[in-house]
């Protein structure tokens, strides 16, 4: 029986030419109703699967992720970005592929052979070369989380560690303000970040001393 095509349908198929793609049903949808704002993402769906089944259309299931339609009914295979998601028609000569035997089939009637090829596409590999590259820039200049070089200091975290220095024992940041002549607020703001590289421990409850390192970062 001869397909009927609706306005619908001919229109779900204008916009699937129109993207030269390999679109989802909701994404049709949101381009369909631009013309036609009543139709229903169900609708969408519907026509899409009868259109499918007549031939019409490709359906693509691929790694199992949301199924997606191709204009392109010809035979043709696919490679898939694991990062982006992006589907790009692939052509793979299989003439030379191993064909399948009765044995090796366990006997069922080979209807069809859908090849999948999966990777990252040239855009997520720039993307993923450049992260890659400020990670390494990054642990070779021993930077921090705030960044801050590890090694570096400023002359306050200094003013901190020279006071703490000069403590008999773990001291509190009160005695360290009153010690440097900085706000109490800052104290404890230079004690967080001197803590984080290691040039501080805090050996009592709400009580800071300064470390091997820190007094090696002091003297350098």
């Amino acid at each position: 029986m001869q397909l009927r095509m609706t306005n619908q349908r001919e229109m779900i198929l204008r916009e699937l030419n129109k993207s030269k793609g390999h679109l989802t049903a909701d994404e049709l949808y949101e381009r369909v109703r631009k013309s036609m704002p009543r139709i229903s993402l169900a609708t969408v769906y519907r026509n899409l699967e009868i259109l499918s089944e007549a031939g019409i259309v490709r359906k693509l299931e691929i790694s199992g992720r949301q199924k997606r339609f191709d204009s392109e009914i010809e035979e043709h295979d696919h490679i898939y970005c694991v990062q982006c998601h992006h589907i790009e028609n692939l052509l793979i000569d299989k003439s030379r592929m191993k064909v399948p035997t009765p044995d090796s089939v366990k006997g069922y009637t080979i209807t069809g052979c859908r090849l999948e090829v999966t990777g990252l596409c040239p855009e997520c590999q720039q993307k993923l070369s450049k992260t890659k590259k400020k990670t390494t820039s990054q642990k070779g200049d021993n930077i921090m989380g705030c960044g801050c070089k590890k090694d570096s200091l400023t002359d306050e975290q200094k003013q901190v560690l020279e006071a703490m220095a000069k403590c008999d024992g773990p001291c509190a940041s009160k005695d360290i303000a009153s010690a440097t002549g900085l706000e109490a607020k800052e104290v404890s703001c230079r004690i967080t970040a001197l803590k984080k590289k290691g040039y501080v421990d805090s050996p009592v409850r709400c009580k800071y001393a300064i470390t091997s390192e820190g007094k090696t970062a002091i003297k350098s």
